[in-house]
């Protein structure tokens, strides 16, 4: 998610006035095993910095949780308000990093490549040595810390791309990152009618697809947690809270998809999912950031949060959300989400 994502070079005031443009990760360097792209992996090297309001982010988050590399990849959560200059560190001392030294992540572009003139996105991996962004690609990010990162995994870690399953986690996260993941903003920013209900009915059609497919099974790709899951759960947490009004996707709320809404709650619940999510840092983000939609800048006083915590009765369609693994470990205190921002 970035400063441009409502087209190239657009202020907060412009999403909503733009046509929606997907930004492509314009530095897309990988950490590897081997190193290949100058980027070794390496314990307490790298820093990933993430807006927990952000979809695209919170991949990233997920992940990092579920591998147990929250020793090994130490990160930054940023203000859930950007502004033009792009994503602040307000939330810590003095509005500085404290890794980093840097008040906003446009810091590490430019010492990456001076005057880049695209959109400063979250997640960025920087690397804490020079201070440099190394990679904005949302897309590789969580494949590499599934697979090139293995060594730093914790015991029991799940497999969240098992090669088996590859082919088929692609084409079924091709597809909800089309419709759904993107379908959303580009039903929220859309400039024209008909621009609005193409994104809405995509949004809709494909949510029908995966309500069906998840309807006799726990998830959606083989009988344990995959990169599949972690795409379309950082899509449907937000849904009700902000994409049904916010970006107009309103033919139903997920809560009124029976078998939608006990999913989510399955994932929202298992250790590594639920405790990564800030339900306050994602209404201020969308609704105070996105003037050009919501001009008054007032956040919603709802959803009421409290059936996120309800039974989902999932486990009946068995399913081993770690596999042969076991559950990461509890949240590290420094990493909590505030109990006022949660169910």
């Amino acid at each position: 998610m970035s400063t441009a994502e409502a087209g190239d070079g657009a202020g907060n005031t412009e999403y909503g006035r733009k046509a929606f443009k997907r930004s492509k990760s314009h530095f897309a360097d990988r950490i590897t095993a081997d190193g290949r792209d100058g980027w070794p992996v390496e314990a307490g090297r790298y820093r990933l910095v993430v807006s927990r309001a952000c979809p695209w982010a919170s991949r990233a988050l997920v992940s990092r949780r579920l591998l147990g590399l929250e020793s090994a990849l130490s990160l930054a959560v940023t203000d859930p308000i950007q502004d033009d200059r792009s994503w602040r560190f307000t939330l810590d001392p003095d509005g500085r990093d404290p890794v980093l030294g840097i008040h906003f992540l446009h810091e590490a572009y430019d010492k990456r490549e001076t005057d880049y003139p695209g959109g400063v996105s979250v997640p960025a991996i920087v690397d804490v040595p020079s201070g440099k962004l190394v990679t904005n690609d949302f897309q590789q990010i969580t494949l590499d810390l599934a697979t090139e990162w293995r060594e730093l995994h914790r015991p029991g870690a799940p497999d969240l791309y098992p090669e088996a399953l590859r082919d088929e986690i692609d084409e079924v996260a091709e597809g909800i990152y089309r419709d759904v993941n993107n379908g959303v903003y580009r039903a929220g920013f859309a400039t024209t009618q008909q621009d609005y209900e193409t994104a809405y009915a995509d949004v809709f059609r494909r949510l029908d697809l995966v309500s069906e497919r998840l309807r006799d099974r726990r998830y959606l790709v083989g009988d344990t947690l995959t990169e599949a899951d972690i795409r379309l759960f950082t899509t449907l947490v937000r849904f009700d809270a902000v994409y049904h009004g916010h970006f107009k996707c309103n033919r139903n709320k997920l809560e009124q998809d029976p078998v939608l809404w006990a999913y989510v709650r399955d994932l929202y619940q298992t250790p590594g999912f639920g405790d990564t999510v800030d339900f306050d840092h994602i209404k201020r983000h969308y609704y105070v950031v996105h003037t050009g939609i919501n001009p008054t800048s007032i956040v919603p006083a709802g959803p009421d949060l409290s059936g996120w915590l309800t039974p989902h009765h999932r486990e009946q369609l068995g399913g081993r959300p770690f596999g042969d693994g076991t559950p990461p470990p509890p949240v590290p205190a420094a990493e909590e989400v505030p109990s006022g921002h949660r169910p």
